[in-house]
């Protein structure tokens, strides 16, 4: 990364009102601990777990896959055939091998041959036996098949059920995910309905997953009339459930709908956690509404919910947005003496609070800071920093800042560089405003079109100026 040179360092004012915390040293920060994610991935939730458990492929499959090199299914149930003829050792081979030959053929065929191969394999090898994995392999290529229509997966379960293995909490999972990565969420509401009638509900980790899909792309009337008609199978919110929903309010700014669920978290027996005040913090600060914000901050303090990172860069970045500069700042001293570095997302939310406020230079001062401290400013800070210097015309400094960035391969963003062209040519420096645009195609900060159509306007803008006496 880019550093500033010792002539550029000397040229900056000193900044009194940012101060370093003698008790804080920046040399050993203390990690961070890790804390569990609100909305878990597949991978990371109890209900991958249980997939697993229930026998999942664990052997790699890249062996099977070689064999099938056609999606024809007489070609396929020969290869089956002949593999079981000439290998007296595939009687002894488990279940766990032969769904990776069934997995490695429904990646290149359709879900009716997938079946197809299926049965010829139960015929072909006497020893082996169908589990619960086996069929989540049909189950979840039934889900993704775009071509496909809901009854698919209605033949792949009850092809299941024939052979003894009732659907569980696992195979919900599998269904739901699966057609929900196909962008079919309307299909994974119903099965998820119906499963449910058929004493099958999903757990709470699948239950979590479809609100939050749904809160993606349905309207919140929608969100709650599921959530309503799941009560009916004994699935009710957890705290999961309901970040989930405050998230999906805070960002459509719907406060008010935001302070009404937290009501309904504490009537429910949760205590809001710092993620649940971290989301409806942001919200706030969205709005530039500073004050509420800081309200926020002191009730997570008074419920003895400890604030973290993210809660002091959500509330500098608020303050700082809503020309609340110098609160912002003592917010900054006071993360450091509760043991939270200030990283670059801290330090790029108030230089772009300072450059609002017209002290570009106090910016480029905490620039220096944030290197002495250890802390490596990111291309947004140096963009930022780029805008705020072109705006307030000091474009000297800036033409130095912008060394910098080229000398570290950085790329321009929109705005600071259209501001960046737009100060040279008024200067009348217009060879130096191609040199910027250049950088800016060969470095693909920008098309070539967008960089030459932000030149193009401001050389006629320059014109104009230069006729009307407003431009050297």
């Amino acid at each position: 990364m880019g550093r500033l040179s010792p002539s550029f360092r000397s040229a900056i004012f000193s900044n009194e009102l940012i101060r370093k915390p003698p008790a804080v040293s920046p040399e050993s920060p203390k990690p961070p601990s890790p804390k569990p994610s609100h909305f878990p991935n597949k991978k990371s939730s109890k209900t991958f777990r249980k997939t697993k458990d229930a026998g999942t492929p664990q052997t790699s499959t890249s062996s099977a896959a070689t064999i099938f090199n056609s999606p024809d299914l007489s070609s396929a149930k020969k290869l089956i055939t002949s593999f079981a003829a000439t290998n007296a050792s595939a009687a002894q081979l488990d279940t766990r091998y032969h769904n990776s030959l069934l997995q490695s053929y429904s990646a290149i065929s359709d879900v009716r041959d997938t079946t197809s191969l299926l049965h010829h394999m139960i015929k072909t090898f006497p020893s082996f036996s169908p589990n619960r994995s086996t069929y989540h392999i049909l189950l979840s290529q039934a889900c993704k098949q775009q071509d496909a229509n809901v009854s698919s997966v209605y033949h792949a379960l009850n092809l299941m059920v024939q052979n003894g293995i009732q659907p569980n909490q696992a195979t919900v999972d599998v269904v739901v995910r699966s057609i929900c990565s196909a962008g079919r969420l309307d299909e994974a509401v119903e099965l998820v309905k119906e499963l449910s009638l058929k004493k099958s509900p999903p757990d709470q980790f699948t239950y979590n997953f479809l609100i939050k899909n749904l809160c993606k792309s349905r309207s919140l009337s929608t969100v709650y009339g599921f959530v309503d008609e799941m009560r009916n199978f004994d699935i009710k919110p957890d705290l999961v459930t309901y970040t989930i929903l405050i998230d999906n309010v805070c960002n459509s700014k719907n406060l008010r709908e935001a302070t009404r669920l937290i009501g309904v978290l504490n009537d429910c027996g949760f205590k809001p956690d710092c993620y649940v005040y971290n989301t409806i913090m942001k919200g706030y600060c969205s709005l530039s509404k500073g004050s509420e914000a800081i309200g926020v901050y002191n009730k997570m303090k008074e419920e003895g919910v400890e604030p973290d990172l993210v809660t002091y860069n959500t509330l500098i970045f608020g303050l700082s947005k809503s020309g609340r500069v110098s609160e912002a700042k003592k917010f900054l001293q006071i993360m450091a003496t509760m043991g939270h570095f200030p990283d670059a997302v801290t330090y790029t939310s108030l230089m772009n609070g300072m450059c609002r406020e017209k002290d570009a230079l106090g910016a480029l001062a905490l620039l220096e800071e944030m290197e002495v401290r250890g802390c490596l400013p990111n291309s947004c800070t140096y963009n930022t920093l780029l805008h705020g210097l072109c705006k307030l015309r000091l474009l000297e400094k800036g033409i130095q800042l912008y060394g910098v960035m080229k000398e570290a391969d950085m790329k321009l963003e929109t705005a600071s560089y259209a501001t960046f062209v737009r100060a040279l040519c008024r200067e009348g420096r217009v060879a130096e405003a191609y040199g910027v645009f250049d950088y800016a195609v060969e470095s693909k900060s920008l098309t070539d079109v967008a960089a030459y159509s932000t030149l193009e306007s401001t050389l006629k803008w320059l014109k104009k100026a230069r006729e009307q006496g407003l431009a050297v």
